[in-house]
């Protein structure tokens, strides 16, 4: 109701003031940039993580580094191996250790089809990002190659190259 003398109260916009991502749930907590230059994505996957109560604490502070993480399957389950969530600080003596493997959770039809194509092709499996999507920590993996030296040096000038025509096409 509106008060005496005041006109109606304001109304937000449809959107609540949140980007796209937050209205969809996702909160990102970093990123993996170098994993697209140094490989070629073939496919991607969202797989869960299985975390301790001070690692999903330190997370949503976004204290996190995927610079060398990688996943590879151990004893049957896909692990995430050297990805670094720092201790948190209120952690006390109930903290955990910053690389320990994590493992990873996807459909049984999925987990069977990387296996073949890791295991038998030469793939890798390299994590892009993680961030929480409805409260639950997620990270995307792709199935890639490694690119080669001359592969980058290619990518690096049709870029430029890109660069350069929209610049023409702007005089």
């Amino acid at each position: 109701m509106p008060r005496t003398g005041q006109g109606a109260p304001r109304r937000r916009a449809a959107t609540g003031g949140k980007d796209k991502d937050e209205q969809e749930g996702v909160k990102l907590v970093c990123k993996n940039r170098r994993a697209r230059q140094r490989y070629s994505i073939e496919r991607t996957f969202e797989a869960g993580i299985v975390l301790e109560g001070t690692e999903v604490k330190s997370l949503r502070d976004g204290q996190a580094d995927l610079a060398d993480a990688y996943a590879a399957f151990q004893d049957g389950q896909l692990v995430l191996l050297n990805f670094h969530i720092a201790p948190y600080r209120s952690g006390g003596y109930v903290n955990h250790a910053p690389r320990r493997p994590r493992r990873l959770l996807l459909h049984k039809q999925e987990l069977k089809r990387l296996i073949g194509r890791v295991v038998e092709r030469g793939y890798t499996l390299v994590p892009l990002s993680v961030y929480f999507r409805h409260g639950w920590a997620k990270v995307e993996l792709a199935l890639a190659r490694g690119k080669s030296g001359v592969d980058r040096r290619e990518e690096i000038r049709k870029r430029d190259v890109e660069r350069e025509e929209r610049q023409g096409a702007r005089r």
